[in-house]
Protein backbone atom coordinates (compact mmCIF):
# COMPACT_ATOMS: atom_id res chain seq x y z
CA UNK A 1 0.00 0.00 0.00
CA UNK A 2 1.85 3.17 -1.27
CA UNK A 3 1.26 6.48 0.80
CA UNK A 4 0.09 9.30 -1.53
CA UNK A 5 1.91 12.43 -1.67
CA UNK A 6 -1.28 14.57 -1.65
CA UNK A 7 -4.81 13.05 0.08
CA UNK A 8 -8.69 14.07 0.21
CA UNK A 9 -8.97 16.89 3.12
CA UNK A 10 -11.90 15.90 5.48
CA UNK A 11 -14.25 18.46 5.19
CA UNK A 12 -14.96 20.51 8.97
CA UNK A 13 -18.76 20.32 8.23
CA UNK A 14 -21.37 17.95 7.24
CA UNK A 15 -22.38 17.99 3.53
CA UNK A 16 -25.30 19.69 4.14
CA UNK A 17 -24.31 22.37 6.85
CA UNK A 18 -23.95 25.12 3.95
CA UNK A 19 -28.10 24.43 2.84
CA UNK A 20 -29.55 26.66 1.65
CA UNK A 21 -26.81 28.44 0.13
CA UNK A 22 -24.74 25.53 -1.18
CA UNK A 23 -26.71 22.58 -1.27
CA UNK A 24 -25.61 18.90 -0.12
CA UNK A 25 -25.73 17.07 -3.23
CA UNK A 26 -23.29 19.74 -4.78
CA UNK A 27 -20.42 19.74 -1.72
CA UNK A 28 -21.15 15.75 -1.80
CA UNK A 29 -20.40 15.51 -5.75
CA UNK A 30 -17.57 18.49 -5.60
CA UNK A 31 -15.77 17.22 -2.79
CA UNK A 32 -16.09 13.67 -3.36
CA UNK A 33 -16.02 13.36 -6.84
CA UNK A 34 -14.23 16.77 -8.33
CA UNK A 35 -11.95 17.46 -5.94
CA UNK A 36 -10.93 13.86 -5.63
CA UNK A 37 -10.03 13.57 -9.15
CA UNK A 38 -7.56 16.25 -8.81
CA UNK A 39 -5.73 14.42 -6.16
CA UNK A 40 -5.65 11.02 -7.52
CA UNK A 41 -4.35 12.59 -10.94
CA UNK A 42 -2.04 14.80 -8.95
CA UNK A 43 -0.77 11.75 -7.23
CA UNK A 44 -0.58 10.20 -10.63
CA UNK A 45 1.52 12.64 -12.57
CA UNK A 46 3.96 12.86 -9.76
CA UNK A 47 4.37 9.28 -8.72
CA UNK A 48 7.97 8.19 -8.02
CA UNK A 49 9.63 11.60 -8.75
CA UNK A 50 11.42 14.35 -6.40
CA UNK A 51 7.88 16.16 -6.46
CA UNK A 52 6.21 13.68 -4.52
CA UNK A 53 8.34 15.38 -1.68
CA UNK A 54 6.98 19.24 -2.26
CA UNK A 55 4.20 20.52 -0.39
CA UNK A 56 1.33 21.91 -3.08
CA UNK A 57 2.15 25.60 -2.24
CA UNK A 58 5.66 24.88 -3.28
CA UNK A 59 5.23 22.77 -6.54
CA UNK A 60 2.42 26.23 -7.42
CA UNK A 61 5.20 28.95 -6.96
CA UNK A 62 7.55 26.80 -9.28
CA UNK A 63 4.58 25.49 -11.31
CA UNK A 64 5.84 26.78 -14.97
CA UNK A 65 8.66 23.48 -14.47
CA UNK A 66 5.58 21.26 -15.05
CA UNK A 67 3.22 19.79 -17.59
CA UNK A 68 -0.02 20.87 -18.12
CA UNK A 69 -1.72 17.81 -16.05
CA UNK A 70 0.80 19.00 -12.79
CA UNK A 71 -0.54 22.50 -13.24
CA UNK A 72 -4.59 21.69 -13.94
CA UNK A 73 -4.44 19.11 -11.12
CA UNK A 74 -2.33 20.62 -8.39
CA UNK A 75 -4.05 24.08 -8.90
CA UNK A 76 -7.47 21.97 -8.74
CA UNK A 77 -6.47 20.29 -5.31
CA UNK A 78 -4.93 23.96 -3.45
CA UNK A 79 -7.72 25.37 -5.33
CA UNK A 80 -10.54 23.44 -3.43
CA UNK A 81 -8.50 22.85 -0.28
CA UNK A 82 -8.47 26.41 0.96
CA UNK A 83 -12.30 26.74 -0.91
CA UNK A 84 -13.38 24.15 2.31
CA UNK A 85 -11.80 25.65 5.01
CA UNK A 86 -13.16 29.07 3.90
CA UNK A 87 -16.49 28.19 4.58
CA UNK A 88 -18.33 27.22 7.40
CA UNK A 89 -21.87 27.37 8.47
CA UNK A 90 -23.51 30.07 10.20
CA UNK A 91 -21.32 32.12 8.55
CA UNK A 92 -20.56 35.30 5.95
CA UNK A 93 -21.59 38.79 7.67
CA UNK A 94 -18.90 41.76 7.61
CA UNK A 95 -15.73 40.74 8.91
CA UNK A 96 -14.78 43.47 11.87
CA UNK A 97 -11.15 41.97 12.82
CA UNK A 98 -7.96 43.07 10.84
CA UNK A 99 -9.33 41.90 7.36
CA UNK A 100 -12.17 43.99 7.83
CA UNK A 101 -10.02 46.70 8.52
CA UNK A 102 -8.05 46.31 6.11
CA UNK A 103 -10.64 45.40 3.14
CA UNK A 104 -12.14 49.14 4.53
CA UNK A 105 -8.69 50.81 4.24
CA UNK A 106 -7.36 49.05 0.97
CA UNK A 107 -10.30 48.17 -1.04
CA UNK A 108 -13.07 51.14 -0.16
CA UNK A 109 -15.06 49.61 2.24
CA UNK A 110 -17.16 46.21 2.31
CA UNK A 111 -19.49 47.02 0.28
CA UNK A 112 -17.22 47.85 -3.08
CA UNK A 113 -15.33 44.82 -2.11
CA UNK A 114 -18.47 42.59 -2.69
CA UNK A 115 -19.10 44.28 -5.90
CA UNK A 116 -15.53 44.09 -6.81
CA UNK A 117 -15.26 40.28 -6.22
CA UNK A 118 -18.46 39.39 -7.77
CA UNK A 119 -17.43 41.01 -10.78
CA UNK A 120 -14.24 39.65 -10.71
CA UNK A 121 -16.09 36.25 -10.70
CA UNK A 122 -18.46 37.19 -13.15
CA UNK A 123 -16.61 38.57 -15.93
CA UNK A 124 -13.43 35.69 -15.52
CA UNK A 125 -15.18 33.49 -19.13
CA UNK A 126 -15.46 29.59 -18.75
CA UNK A 127 -14.15 28.26 -15.83
CA UNK A 128 -11.63 29.74 -13.14
CA UNK A 129 -11.70 31.67 -9.49
CA UNK A 130 -12.36 34.69 -8.14
CA UNK A 131 -9.32 35.47 -5.30
CA UNK A 132 -8.79 37.61 -2.73
CA UNK A 133 -5.17 38.03 -2.16
CA UNK A 134 -2.13 39.30 -0.15
CA UNK A 135 0.63 40.78 -2.21
CA UNK A 136 4.20 40.94 -1.39
CA UNK A 137 4.11 44.44 -0.26
CA UNK A 138 1.22 43.14 2.50
CA UNK A 139 -1.63 45.07 0.61
CA UNK A 140 -4.78 43.19 -0.48
CA UNK A 141 -5.98 42.66 -3.74
CA UNK A 142 -8.72 41.33 -6.25
CA UNK A 143 -8.34 38.79 -9.06
CA UNK A 144 -9.23 36.14 -10.54
CA UNK A 145 -7.67 33.20 -12.74
CA UNK A 146 -8.90 30.98 -15.95
CA UNK A 147 -9.14 27.17 -14.63
CA UNK A 148 -7.17 25.87 -11.46
CA UNK A 149 -4.51 28.44 -11.57
CA UNK A 150 -3.99 30.46 -8.61
CA UNK A 151 -2.02 33.47 -7.85
CA UNK A 152 0.63 31.39 -5.87
CA UNK A 153 1.76 29.87 -9.28
CA UNK A 154 4.87 31.95 -11.56
CA UNK A 155 2.54 31.91 -14.22
CA UNK A 156 -0.24 33.43 -12.98
CA UNK A 157 -0.98 37.56 -14.26
CA UNK A 158 -2.01 38.69 -10.13
CA UNK A 159 0.72 37.66 -7.97
CA UNK A 160 0.14 36.71 -4.30
CA UNK A 161 -1.20 34.21 -1.51
CA UNK A 162 -5.08 34.27 -1.10
CA UNK A 163 -6.53 34.33 1.34
CA UNK A 164 -10.31 33.84 -0.05
CA UNK A 165 -11.03 32.29 -2.83
CA UNK A 166 -14.56 31.26 -5.19
CA UNK A 167 -14.72 29.01 -6.97
CA UNK A 168 -17.06 29.97 -10.45
CA UNK A 169 -16.38 26.51 -12.60
CA UNK A 170 -20.37 25.23 -12.78
CA UNK A 171 -19.44 22.42 -11.48
CA UNK A 172 -19.58 24.00 -7.99
CA UNK A 173 -22.62 25.59 -8.88
CA UNK A 174 -24.79 23.92 -11.54
CA UNK A 175 -27.64 21.83 -9.56
CA UNK A 176 -28.40 24.40 -7.73
CA UNK A 177 -28.54 27.56 -9.91
CA UNK A 178 -28.01 26.33 -13.14
CA UNK A 179 -26.46 28.76 -15.09
CA UNK A 180 -27.06 31.64 -12.79
CA UNK A 181 -23.49 32.51 -11.29
CA UNK A 182 -24.67 35.68 -10.05
CA UNK A 183 -27.06 34.53 -7.55
CA UNK A 184 -24.32 31.55 -6.48
CA UNK A 185 -21.81 34.01 -6.18
CA UNK A 186 -24.78 36.34 -3.62
CA UNK A 187 -25.54 33.20 -2.11
CA UNK A 188 -21.53 32.44 -1.51
CA UNK A 189 -21.24 35.88 0.60
CA UNK A 190 -23.46 33.83 3.46
CA UNK A 191 -20.92 30.75 3.81
CA UNK A 192 -17.58 32.72 3.93
CA UNK A 193 -15.85 31.87 7.54
CA UNK A 194 -13.85 35.35 7.97
CA UNK A 195 -12.33 34.18 10.92
CA UNK A 196 -10.19 31.75 8.73
CA UNK A 197 -10.34 34.50 6.19
CA UNK A 198 -8.34 36.56 8.66
CA UNK A 199 -6.34 33.80 10.03
CA UNK A 200 -4.70 33.23 6.55
CA UNK A 201 -4.50 36.81 6.05
CA UNK A 202 -2.01 37.43 9.07
CA UNK A 203 -0.18 34.79 8.47
CA UNK A 204 0.53 35.87 4.69
CA UNK A 205 1.56 39.39 6.47
CA UNK A 206 4.14 37.92 8.39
Amino acid sequence: NTIMAFELPKLKYAFNALEPHIDAKTMEIHHGKHHQAYVTNLNNAIAGSETEKLSIEEICKNISKYPMVVRNNGGGHYNHSLFWEIMAPNAGGKPTNEIGKAIDAELGGFDKFKTDFSQAGATRFGSGWAWLCVKSDGKLCICSTPNQDNPLMDIADCKGTPVLGMDVWEHAYYLNYQNRRPDYMNAFFNVINWDKVNELYLNARK
